[in-house]
């Protein structure tokens, strides 16, 4: 594991990684998030990578529509699938005429077909669908993507793809990979900022043991796990 401070911009742009041809990029698509890659949709980053090898997947999303403002894709849209040539066929959105279980079960069943015609890997530890990058946030009780402290889906090892009724962060009804995918990923960047996750932080990253472990805590990809924090959230760990 690896950790970083930074200011306000994008050291996970790794340019090398990011014109890797075929590239799976997975992100958790919330606020700042975004943020944190949106410099990529400007010179001279926007020329630097081979937008037409990327695919786009998401770790989780809220069952509203898309156009929703509380909609995954619509963030992601607006601050920066817009505004890059991704090939439309390539952003495997989830589909919102669906319940929260049908969404869940759609979802999966394109990603068992991308990784059975050969545009996913499949890792050979787990049998799981191996992304190349993903981006991950962190709640300030230390969720990622819908997986929340003590919940159930914390547990689940089959299903790739899951759904929640009872998201205590509403909105209530969500669809999320779950925690074996998360894992197959070759290479996960958590990318934290702001004083919302400064507790969570400290309580993943700090010296001090948890009897029981944060989700995040959880999160260990076959590869490479870096840390992203700016120093607001990462301020407890410099005391």
């Amino acid at each position: 594991m690896w950790l970083f401070l930074w200011p306000n911009m994008l050291p996970i742009c790794r340019l090398n990684l990011l014109k890797k041809e075929g590239l799976s990029l997975l992100y958790l698509s919330g606020g700042y998030l975004i943020d944190t890659i949106r410099k990529l949709t400007l010179p001279p980053y926007v020329d630097s990578v081979e937008w037409s090898k990327w695919h786009v997947f998401w770790v989780d999303e809220r069952v509203v529509p898309k156009n929703h403002v509380d909609s995954n894709y619509k963030l992601a849209f607006d601050g920066f699938l817009s505004k890059v040539p991704i090939p439309p066929g390539q952003v495997s959105a989830i589909n919102d005429a669906l319940s929260a279980e049908g969404a869940a079960e759609d979802y999966q069943t394109g990603l068992k077909h991308l990784v059975d015609t050969g545009v996913l890997a499949k890792s050979s530890v787990t049998g799981f669908p191996k992304f190349d990058l993903m981006l991950l946030g962190m709640g300030p009780d230390g969720h990622v993507a819908s997986l929340f402290p003590g919940h159930p889906l914390l547990e689940e090892k089959v299903k790739w793809v899951t759904h929640i009724m009872d998201s205590p962060k509403p909105p209530p009804q969500r669809i999320t990979f779950t925690f074996p995918v998360i894992n197959s990923s070759a290479y996960i960047a958590m990318v934290v900022c702001g004083p919302g996750e400064v507790d969570a932080v400290y309580k993943a990253l700090g010296k001090t043991e948890n009897p029981v472990l944060l989700p995040v805590q959880r999160v260990t990809p076959e590869e490479e796990l870096k840390w992203f924090l700016d120093e607001v959230a990462a301020s407890k760990l410099q005391e």
